[in-house]
């Protein structure tokens, strides 16, 4: 904005979903028995005291945004317009309905998408190693088998709740298999052949390989099933079965994975799910296991059952990821349920070709999202629940056949238009549902019950907030686990519709992490509250207030493309950061009192050199700072505001001009030159940190003796330089004088410069040349040289007096001038000889120039003779 941009941030609330409806109906002591409008006003409700709250949190951060103008995707505009994206996907053949497994969460009775998971790398399975005997043997293998004792297929699962739903045994068909003996029974079985070491020894036993086969060899066999008598399981082949663990052989069970599933379409295998919305066996699944919890007794109980089968040969526990419902944080199954997909197949190749056009920061984020995107099979966008927007189909009574077309759509997008969502549930279907269906009598339909994917609801924003149909957003900003959410959804569903991506830039940034970097967690109780940051706790002393300035200092400052720590100590530092600045900007702006740009500059060419070197320096920190900002570098802001208010400015400059600026008549041209300085390295200062300090900034405008009645940091554009500031040749007038002082302070270690004179001695040549421009009269106590030297006194000499000759205090240093790039090098030599100030000290000025310890310095003398005549 302050570039001349016009920039227009809508803010928005995803409000639909799950984590809402649960914490809206835990703050009921009977939720039970809820109708769908009921727990929708409630969820409703919950939602819109959150969005007051989070509203005037980040007014209070200092976030900039349209606050009259914000969208929520329960407003019925917000819904009718997603709605229509649902309508021109389903118009190109991208939503179907099908029968398909998906991610299950029992805990929320729902389907999820993959980007509602979150996988717990310390999850406990009790996996089994089983028997599955042959019954039908491969005819390539068969005289091999002939004649020889019982032969089974080994398999390994860390689910044993799904032998029941077994239909086959998959094989990988180019690897190398191996029919082994065991040494305990005298049993034959088959598994991968490097496999079979390991496989023994997990057993604690030892196989003898009778035979080698191709796993191509196994085709046209079959055996049977461990727990279901007279079930046959033939082999297949798949490309999906790996050699880095298991047997080798895959167990598939079509209604409980995505793999088995694509194998079972293949081959036209029964899919039927025994498993229920609770997550419990069906009465399909048998006596034994009905209406047992598959992750919990059922899993006990298939595995009684292999061991009375004897086909049970090993359990044992395994440590793995798996995944779980990042909102119940328990965790899922893979179930089939018919359910409403997007076919991404037919998106993702142009998906991805757009998402390499988009610019991505950090720049390795594009990988890792196109990576998943290569990985997304199918996106499941149907949820079990009343929170959302409802999907509108409807099903026969009777049969249950489904009824959706252009028509249904269109009518259904008018209702919600006008009276939001719940009109799906408040309405009778007569009126939902256009008068003409064809040959459908509209009273045997009823409505669906399931609403859309929450992924879908956020993944429409673009619609929304984006005039114009072929508009893009310059910018998306969200967290790394967005790559496969939000983000994701967003370009699919505008590529889906709009074949463009609806954004241009994707700014990608990491999470917060404990000061240890330990993980937030509230049972843990580390848990950051940023309003606690900003206003303080309950008791200040342990929870003081920081201001919103420090939070945001402390997120510039850190790497946010990575995982960032915060805690008091992390933030203790960020406030004593911001105190150092603020001493900073206090010294301007105290040293510019009585001083307007408008009338009191001093022309650059007439300016002190250091003052025109602090201007050059101005100007390539403007420059830096400026192109990270455009790279959202704040952490580099940070560290180039940092190293030029405490390096260049307080502990260079302002060392150097205090003495002009406390001494000097109020109006000299001497002092008004470093006053002319000061405003520009303020103005330059302040509008470099206003993105991230904007409460500081704005109170720093505030405070100007200049400031235009109605001027705002933020209504006043960006930095503004000259291209007269910069002089490369200074650096070398200015830096050369610095290597000189440095030569005499390092000499007097601890002690005050003022109580000695300096003798430079340099032969005749360039470095003369430039320190005469400096002080052209021999000694001085007022030139620009002496104020660099910060000495009483500086005297410039071309060669070394006689009497001097032989003094142990004289420091030799060499300077190497390197000017109009490279052409002209010249390493000069040069000799500095300290000596105690002959003079007595001034009252006024503290240098050691005046007559008598009782009489002001002759400058001193003069201001203030000139203040009493005027």
């Amino acid at each position: 904005m302050m570039r001349g941009y016009k920039v227009h941030y809508v803010p928005g609330w995803d409000c639909h979903g799950l984590p809402i409806e649960l914490k809206a109906l835990s703050e009921l002591k009977e939720a039970q028995n809820l109708s769908p409008l009921e727990i929708r006003r409630q969820a409703k409700e919950f939602a819109e005291r959150a969005i007051e709250k989070q509203k005037s949190a980040f007014i209070r951060w200092g976030i900039m945004a349209d606050w009259t103008n914000c969208y929520h995707t329960f407003d019925g505009k917000y819904e009718a317009k997603q709605l229509s994206v649902f309508h021109k996907m389903y118009d190109k053949g991208y939503i179907y309905q099908d029968y398909k497994p998906v991610f299950w969460s029992p805990s929320a009775n729902t389907a999820l998408a993959e980007a509602e998971l979150e996988y717990n790398q310390q999850h406990v399975s009790r996996s089994v190693y089983i028997k599955f005997p042959l019954l039908k043997s491969p005819p390539k293998l068969a005289s091999v088998i002939a004649g020889s004792p019982t032969v089974s297929l080994l398999i390994w699962t860390t689910q044993p709740w799904t032998i029941p739903a077994n239909q086959a045994i998959c094989y990988m068909p180019d690897s190398d298999y191996s029919i082994v003996k065991c040494a305990n029974t005298g049993e034959w079985y088959v598994l991968a052949a490097n496999r079979v070491e390991s496989t023994a020894a997990i057993l604690d036993t030892q196989f003898e390989v009778i035979s080698m086969c191709k796993g191509v060899d196994l085709e046209n066999g079959s055996c049977a099933h461990p727990t279901i008598p007279g079930r046959v399981s033939p082999f297949l082949p798949a490309n999906h079965v790996t050699m880095t663990k298991g047997t080798g052989l895959v167990h598939t069970a079509p209604a409980h994975g995505m793999e088995d599933y694509s194998v079972a379409s293949h081959h036209q295998l029964p899919m039927d799910c025994l498993v229920d919305e609770d997550g419990c066996f069906t009465e399909a699944a048998g006596p034994e296991l009905h209406n047992k919890a598959v992750l919990e007794e059922g899993n006990e109980a298939v595995i009684q059952m292999l061991q009375a089968a004897k086909n049970l040969l090993k359990e044992e526990k395994c440590v793995h990821s798996y995944p779980y419902d990042w909102r119940t944080k328990k965790p899922v199954i893979i179930r089939a349920s018919k359910q409403w997909f997007v076919n991404t197949a037919d998106i993702k190749a142009t998906a991805q070709e757009l998402l390499k056009k988009v610019k991505f920061i950090p720049a390795s984020a594009v990988n890792r999202m196109l990576e998943m995107l290569d990985r997304r099979t199918y996106w499941c966008i149907s949820r079990q629940k009343s929170w959302g927007v409802p999907i509108p189909v409807f099903y026969h009574k009777t049969t249950g056949e489904s009824l959706i077309n252009s028509e249904i759509i269109e009518n259904v997008i008018k209702i919600v238009e006008q009276h939001g969502s719940d009109a799906w549930w408040k309405l009778p279907v007569e009126q939902l549902l256009p008068k003409k269906v064809g040959s459908h009598n509209v009273l045997d339909y009823v409505q669906g019950q399931d609403v859309l994917d929450i992924w879908f609801d956020s993944g429409t924003s673009w619609a929304h907030v984006l005039e114009g149909a072929d508009q893009k957003a310059d910018l998306y900003l969200e967290g790394k686990d967005q790559l496969g959410g939000w983000f994701q959804s967003s370009l699919l569903t505008s590529v889906a519709t709009r074949k463009k991506a609806p954004y241009k830039t994707l700014v990608v940034h990491g999470f917060t992490l404990g000061e240890k970097g330990e993980k937030m967690s509230k049972s843990i109780g580390n848990v950051v509250d940023p309003d606690i940051v900003i206003n303080g706790g309950q008791d200040h002393t342990k929870e003081p207030p920081y201001g919103a300035d420090v939070l945001r200092w402390w997120v510039a400052e850190s790497n946010v493309f990575t995982e960032v720590l915060i805690g008091p100590a992390v933030l203790s530092a960020a406030k004593d950061d911001i105190n150092k600045l603020r001493n900073t900007l206090r010294f301007m702006l105290g040293n510019i009192a009585g001083f307007n740009p408008d009338t009191d500059s001093i022309p650059i060419s007439e300016m002190y050199v250091v003052d025109q070197y602090m201007l050059h320096l101005l100007q390539d920190y403007a420059n830096k700072v400026t192109e990270a900002y455009k790279e959202y570098d704040y952490s580099k802001v940070i560290r180039l505001l940092q190293a030029f208010h405490t390096r260049d400015l307080s502990n260079f400059y302002f060392s150097i001009i205090k003495d002009r600026l406390y001494c000097e008549e109020e109006k000299d041209p001497k002092r008004r030159s470093c006053q002319t300085a000061l405003a520009e390295a303020l103005d330059v200062v302040v509008r470099s940190f206003a993105p991230i300090l904007p409460h500081l900034a704005e109170e720093v405008f505030q405070y100007l003796p200049y400031k235009k009645e109605s001027e705002c940091v933020f209504r006043s554009g960006w930095i503004t330089t000259s291209s007269v500031w910069k002089k490369p040749g200074l650096e070398e007038v200015v830096e050369a004088a610095c290597a000189m002082r440095d030569s005499f302070l390092g000499s007097i270690a601890g002690k005050n410069a003022l109580e000695h004179e300096v003798v430079i001695v340099i032969e005749p040549g360039l470095l003369f040349e430039l320190m005469e421009a400096l002080q052209s009269e021999e000694s001085s106590s007022v030139s620009q040289l002496n104020e660099i030297m910060m000495a009483s006194q500086t005297t410039l000499l071309s060669e070394l007096p006689i009497e001097m000759a032989t003094d142990e205090k004289i420091i030799k240093g060499t300077f190497l001038i390197n000017l109009e790039g490279g052409d002209i090098r010249e390493e000069s030599s040069y000799k500095v000889i300290v000596l105690p100030a002959a003079k007595a000290k001034c009252l006024r000025c503290r240098k050691y120039t005046a007559d008598s310890l009782l009489s002001l310095c002759p400058r001193c003398t003069e201001v203030i003779a000139g203040k009493w005549s005027a």
